[in-house]
């Protein structure tokens, strides 16, 4: 089976979803990036960000959008009254979430949604290249494998409905090791315990993937669709 390679994450999530004149929460929503160009695009639509990382949300603030607004808040408690938004994001954090508190995090978003809204998480599959650099200094097949498992209890409890499951893979590039270490290896919500033997561990191992116009990766993705029932 040929899995497709998508560069947009906001395109395919155009296929699922009407995403016009609607209230949306990002959960873990970083840098923002997709949620910026979702409002760019639906005039109407307002997105709120919801980040714990007190950096992150500072940079955040600092170049606002129209439309798009952030909370100080972890996904497992969040700041809002019950059915506030048509549909929820987490784009790669729900496995960033403690494990313990994945399920509260999933019953928080169900609660915020009114019925019949849709919670889209798109998880990285823990495979492939970028993932053997990664899990050098940080494995998370534990983290990632126990995001999946919350989903499944969530669907087990009568709660949501699964309305699409999807397999694609989203090209990753870096410039050179500087931006790949930057990047992925000292970001600000995490501390990886990087000392100097690790940095050369694994730029011993990412050299060889680097050309004259940088190192190209493609992460495999698993990218789940849920719809509120109550």
């Amino acid at each position: 089976m040929t899995i497709p390679l998508i560069t947009n994450e906001l395109d395919f999530l155009e296929t699922l979803v009407p995403l016009a004149d609607v209230r949306i929460v990002e959960a873990g929503c970083g840098a923002a990036q997709l949620a910026r160009e979702l409002v760019g695009r639906h005039g109407k639509t307002a997105v709120v960000g919801v980040e714990v990382d007190e950096r992150q949300l500072a940079k955040n603030l600092s170049s606002p959008t129209e439309r798009l607004r952030f909370e100080h808040a972890g996904a497992q408690a969040l700041p809002f009254a019950d059915a506030s938004f048509d549909g929820a994001l987490m784009l790669k954090s729900l496995h960033h979430v403690p494990m313990a508190l994945m399920d509260q995090a999933l019953a928080e978003i169900a609660r915020v949604l009114h019925p019949g809204g849709w919670l889209y998480v798109s998880e990285p599959v823990f495979a492939g290249p970028l993932n053997e650099l990664i899990r050098l200094f940080n494995d998370e097949a534990e983290v990632r494998a126990a995001a999946q498992a919350a989903l499944d209890r969530a669907l087990a409890s009568g709660r949501w409905t699964s309305a699409a499951d999807e397999r694609f893979e989203m090209p990753v590039s870096f410039t050179n090791f500087d931006e790949f270490e930057q990047r992925m290896m000292r970001p600000t919500f995490a501390d990886h315990g990087i000392d100097a033997a690790m940095v050369e561990r694994v730029k011993s191992r990412f050299l060889p993937h680097l050309a004259a116009d940088g190192a190209h990766f493609t992460r495999p993705m698993h990218a789940r669709l849920l719809r509120k029932i109550r």
